[in-house]
């Protein structure tokens, strides 16, 4: 494969724009996109001026010159279309939520296993996060120790005007664990170095939002590898006052020392985002992260080249799923009763 050929399909979510600005600097080469909603496609069209718009969904799915499909649909019917692309012949990468039930899970699953062909999720708050990746690349080289403990935070600003009507809609957002909170699954996942974890408690509870009472907008999970133990808060409470759209905060506690990451924004006056704070047996230091280097779209280009999987191992992606969507389940359950 001497070039990547991909097509952007279901613009529904604007991290269709990471997405695609993800594989462009990995040297993929975008031929084409497919959107029946008319200001989409006109809000994707002025940004890449040169690629053409699709008529169908089935063109793209029959041109065997492209290799990957991305999207960023209306999030529960982002399983079907990766199920259709897989069995077209295509890999497939996809904004989270990757699935919005456990039986569209076991769906995609089972067509990734029958196909051998990679389903990804850009799990932004990891993989396009500078200092989440400097975090990464601190505890590989044991600079806390052992993980013992993750704390994952992840508020947003709810921007109610702007959502379209699905965003509003349990069974087509998929509640506010599958959706948020899958970013903080995979990473404790990735930070506890496991391939798997039990889900000890999860809630939800919509506290803002009357008018929209299928809107989910505050959720906790606490989960347990065994060795290392996770808490997860997720919000859409971020206030009008922030700088920015949410105060994503990572915290990680090892055996010898603890990571601190400022995702978007450091409260205390540090300009910018992508701040990682390191304590240590020798004492405290504060790292910019700004100018990390963000390997997972080239890693993801190459896995696609070499049938490999070094930019997220297959497995993980849908076990961070699973989890979210577990907890999911657990929480809405809980609900019920009380």
């Amino acid at each position: 494969m001497d070039e990547l050929r991909f097509a952007a399909v279901g613009l529904n979510h604007n991290h269709i724009y990471g997405q695609v600005n993800c594989l462009l600097r990995a040297g993929a080469r975008l031929v084409g996109f497919h959107e029946e909603d008319e200001a989409l496609a006109a809000e994707f069209s002025a940004v890449y001026k040169d690629v053409p718009r699709i008529a169908t969904l089935e063109q793209i799915l029959e041109d065997e010159r492209i290799g990957l499909v991305t999207s960023a649909a209306i999030s529960s019917e982002r399983a079907e279309l990766a199920i259709r692309a897989m069995r077209h012949g295509k890999d497939v990468l996809v904004d989270k939520p990757g699935m919005t039930s456990l039986d569209q899970l076991a769906k995609v699953r089972r067509v990734q296993a029958e196909t051998g062909h990679i389903f990804s999720i850009l799990y932004s708050e990891h993989f396009e996060s500078p200092a989440t990746v400097k975090a990464g690349e601190l505890v590989a080289a044991g600079a806390i120790g052992e993980v013992v403990h993750m704390v994952g935070l992840g508020p947003h600003r709810l921007r109610k005007e702007s959502r379209p009507g699905w965003f509003f809609r349990r069974s087509e957002y998929g509640g506010i664990l599958t959706d948020i909170a899958s970013h903080q699954c995979e990473q404790f996942l990735f930070f506890a170095g496991a391939s798997d974890a039990t889900i000890l408690s999860a809630s939800v509870d919509n506290r803002s939002v009357p008018d929209s009472p299928e809107l989910q907008d505050t959720g906790n999970i606490h989960l347990s590898t065994g060795r290392a133990t996770g808490m997860i808060h997720v919000n859409w409470l971020t206030p009008d006052g922030m700088p920015t759209w949410g105060d994503g905060r990572l915290f990680i506690v090892g055996t010898t020392g603890t990571i601190e990451v400022r995702k978007t924004v450091d409260l205390s006056g540090r300009t910018g985002g992508n701040h990682l704070f390191l304590a240590d047996r020798s004492g405290v230091d504060h790292i910019d992260c700004s100018d990390v280097d963000l390997p997972f779209g080239r890693q993801f280009v190459a896995d696609i080249r070499d049938r490999t999987e070094t930019a997220m191992p297959q497995e993980r992606c849908f076990k961070a799923m699973e989890l979210a969507l577990s907890a999911q389940v657990i929480a809405e359950r809980n609900q019920e009763k009380n």
